[in-house]
């Protein structure tokens, strides 16, 4: 049985319809990249996984059991999102911020205990932010504000983790530093982690599946290497590109071609 399985999911918003019959099975362990053009229905399909929009018509589950059934509490146990926009209105700390993520285990007026405290140093020292403990969260560069925010997910001690665009604004540096933290957390803790990405050469890099998106639909899913063909990219994009293979890597690498 899949971890989560999506069945036939359509979505609107009033008379646009975004997702068109959905489907899909993510198991346990996997790193599934979702990418696709602006409008292809990526954020809403990840707005729907984690129960943020109610589906138009089908379904998705989690262990078996159909995500409305998840109380809220219950559901952010098991889920942990990371959004895309990461910016604080409040003078959080880094630490103060990253505890909240115990919030879910906590009942209506109780405080964070000691073991919640532990907890959340401990995934500012996975993320490497636990030098930053007392900084301020919006004093920091975009790339350490990110890891606070996923050691803030990690601090939820749930088994899946989404991710809206983890690397938009930053530079090459930080990009890689945060998919590399993202795959080292997925093989220490088995993690199932669903990431958004507009950057195809790093979703290729990094993801063990993908999928791809065009207009609401499935266009295709599997590894990287069955889905990043310039067929599939010039079909969906409607962009020249070249793939070859990565050097390093073994893995696709996408180069933009000019149109004239």
């Amino acid at each position: 049985m899949a971890l989560i399985s999506v069945n036939n999911l359509t979505f609107s918003y009033s008379d646009n319809r975004v997702l068109k019959d959905i489907s899909l099975a993510i198991e346990e362990g996997d790193f599934l990249g979702i990418i696709g053009p602006n409008g292809s229905g990526k954020s809403t399909l990840l707005r729907l996984l984690t129960n943020l929009l109610k589906p138009g018509s089908g379904s998705i589950s989690i262990n078996g059991r159909d995500l409305d059934s998840y109380s809220l509490p219950n559901l952010a146990r098991l889920i942990a999102v990371v959004p895309e926009e990461t910016l604080v209105n409040f003078p959080f700390t880094v630490e103060e911020l990253v505890t909240m993520g115990r919030t879910p285990y906590l009942s209506f007026l109780d405080s964070f205990t000691s073991r919640d405290r532990e907890i959340a140093y401990e995934a500012m020292n996975k993320t490497g932010i636990f030098h930053l403990r007392h900084r301020f969260i919006n004093e920091i560069s975009s790339g350490e504000r990110q890891r606070a925010f996923i050691a803030q997910a990690l601090a939820q001690e749930t088994s899946i983790l989404v991710l809206d665009e983890p690397t938009a604004h930053l530079d090459i540096n930080h990009q890689t530093e945060i998919f590399d933290l993202l795959r080292n957390l997925q093989a220490q803790r088995r993690l199932t982690i669903l990431v958004v990405s507009h950057d195809l050469n790093l979703a290729a890099l990094y993801c063990g599946k993908l999928l791809l998106l065009k207009e609401g639909t499935v266009f295709a899913l599997g590894s990287p290497a069955e889905v990043i063909s310039a067929r599939n990219l010039e079909s969906v994009y409607r962009a020249k590109v070249m793939v070859t293979e990565n050097p390093a890597a073994k893995k696709p690498q996408i180069s933009l071609l000019p149109k004239i």
